[in-house]
């Protein structure tokens, strides 16, 4: 598929169970191919279970010129996906953007739609984590409006340190 069409503009739903094994295959191409997460972690089971995702989180895609480019999960209170969230916010995790999609605002465009889900519910905010090597996300991260918040970075396992963000929402 050439390159245009896939920067095309992103649009954002909810994922189908035939999109499951699929998703949950980008999502490993993209950490595990992207140097993010070792091949032998155990996370690789949790990347790749979209199913899992779906029924426990709100699983979202953004089809770009007839293709899924990208997938996130947003997990709304109650889900138990949640590792960072407070009461009254969101977060969202595993936002996965196909490399060749990258730059086009899909990875923006997920995480909007997470910001909009939060919003309608009434929530006071959103809080995600990152990797440190993930800067072109933390750039996209900041740009949209989500600040550092080191005080609440975090060891999921010895030698890894998730660095933290939050977006507050202004009242209405």
């Amino acid at each position: 598929m050439p390159e245009s069409s896939v920067r095309a503009a992103a649009t954002v739903r909810p994922a189908r169970p035939d999109e499951y094994a699929l998703i949950g295959e980008l999502t490993v191409e993209v950490y595990v191919h992207g140097g993010l997460v070792p091949p032998g972690s155990s996370y690789v089971r949790t990347l790749a279970d979209a199913a899992d995702r779906a029924a426990n989180a709100e699983l979202l895609v953004a089809e770009s010129g007839g293709e899924i480019a990208g997938a996130v999960a947003y997990c709304p209170p109650g889900s138990p996906y949640r590792e960072l969230a407070g009461p009254g916010e969101g977060e969202f995790r595993m936002l996965a953007v196909r490399e060749r999609a990258r730059g086009g605002g899909t990875g923006r465009a997920l995480v909007q739609a997470c910001l909009d889900r939060a919003r309608a519910a009434g929530l006071a905010g959103m809080r995600m984590s990152t990797q440190p090597n993930m800067r072109a996300a933390q750039r996209m991260y900041e740009r949209m409006g989500f600040v550092r918040t080191p005080d609440r970075d975090f060891s999921p396992i010895p030698g890894l340190t998730l660095m933290t963000y939050a977006m507050a929402f202004r009242p209405s």
